[in-house]
């Protein structure tokens, strides 16, 4: 008994996926984190599945839903909140039906995708900031409203391999409503705050690559914010031995924003002329970083945005977000959800399945792609997990296709 409550459990919760949260503190729902709070207090429900809001059993549900599949001309897989072996499923079935697929983030995490495949770019891992990282520069983000545990995991850190860690040089440029708090090292040194709101980040990063690259700026201002104080910012970039440039696309929500992500990683490249320096996209949440990989090496493309209008049956996947449900208006929905889903409406078809992590074990990607971790059940269940249920689908309509 004692060896299980110290058994340790990788966390779903954000793109952190920290893996010292012990079964004890799980059990006592002790954990500094709110996103591991939450995601580990969810209650193990085993809901009927439905059709219609009207409960029936798993098998007539799995009918139910190969009938619409088969009877779809352009049918989406959307939502996609799983983790590597639910996302390859879901592959599987969108090969199976044509079918679209996307993700409850596809918009932020094409912003990234479009400057990768555009101009490339050079950024670095969580093990590397916390190693080498001097001066860290967070770009119209605190980190901790999407990664809680950034600094006390990667930044503040008791040992670093190249640096001394609590001399570390935290900046912020621009960003909302910003939590600097973290940023107070631990021998109360604060923060440098460069303000300025997050819809003038454009011209103001922009700005600062300029200077990176030693260009003239004219004026003495950008957007507010005095062209002296981003001298001094890119003179501090340009000193340092490993600047990290931190960016979350999900707070650079404006028109355009992948052209600030441009700006940043190629002031990064600016950086790497004459010292070092790497950039570190954050966030990840619902398993986008693991869907978007998966889909990427199984297919050969990025996920994409959906055109809602032009699908005329939605299959939704919701483990890590059971609140999330596709647009109102959208074509009927097959929901292969968390078991603790919430509906307005009751959706077309739903069947629960086992969210990785909490009801069944897993696999995801980290944030930073360099690594996939295990993820082990915290309270086992027997809900069929995503696979087997899209298997189950897969058969229906083989059968349905020979018969």
């Amino acid at each position: 008994m004692t060896q299980l409550l110290n058994a340790m459990h990788t966390c779903p919760a954000c793109g952190l996926l920290c893996d010292d949260i012990s079964s004890d503190a799980i059990a006592r729902q002790q954990l500094s984190c709110g996103k591991a709070a939450k995601f580990y207090a969810r209650s193990v429900k085993h809901p009927s599945a439905q059709i219609h809001g009207r409960a029936v059993t798993v098998r007539e549900a799995v009918k139910a839903a190969a009938t619409m599949l088969t009877q779809a001309t352009s049918p989406l897989v959307a939502g996609s909140s799983t983790d590597v072996h639910g996302a390859r499923a879901l592959v599987d079935l969108s090969h199976a039906t044509h079918a679209s697929m996307t993700h409850l983030n596809a918009s932020s995490t094409l912003r990234n995708m479009q400057v990768l495949q555009h101009r490339g770019w050079q950024t670095t891992t969580l093990t590397e900031v916390r190693n080498r990282a001097d001066v860290i520069l967070m770009i119209g983000t605190d980190v901790v409203s999407h990664n809680a545990r950034f600094f006390e995991r990667v930044v503040w850190v008791d040992e670093a391999m190249f640096t001394n860690a609590a001399q570390r040089k935290i900046i912020y440029l621009g960003g909302d409503d910003l939590n600097t708090k973290p940023g107070v090292s631990p021998d109360g040194h604060a923060p440098e705050v460069i303000a300025c709101a997050s819809a003038h980040l454009p011209e103001v990063v922009a700005a600062l690559r300029a200077l990176v690259l030693d260009k003239p700026v004219t004026g003495t201002q950008v957007a507010g914010v005095a062209v002296s104080t981003l001298k001094a910012l890119a003179d501090t970039l340009k000193a340092a031995k490993y600047a990290t440039l931190v960016w979350v696309s999900k707070d650079l929500h404006y028109a355009h924003a992948e052209l600030t992500i441009e700006h940043i990683t190629e002031t990064v490249v600016a950086l790497n002329q004459k010292s070092r320096a790497m950039g570190l996209s954050m966030g990840g949440s619902d398993g986008d970083t693991s869907v978007n990989y998966a889909h990427t090496w199984l297919n050969g493309v990025i996920i994409d945005q959906p055109d809602w209008e032009s699908h005329d049956v939605v299959v939704w996947v919701n483990s890590y977000s059971p609140d999330a449900m596709p647009p109102a208006g959208a074509a009927p929905v097959i929901v292969l959800g968390a078991s603790d889903s919430a509906f307005a409406t009751p959706p077309a078809v739903f069947i629960p399945v086992a969210t990785p992590g909490l009801e069944c074990d897993g696999q995801m990607f980290r944030v930073d792609g360099s690594v996939t971790l295990p993820l082990t059940a915290a309270k086992p269940d027997d809900l069929p997990s995503l696979r087997e249920v899209v298997n189950q689908i897969l058969t229906t309509l083989e059968q349905g296709a020979l018969a």
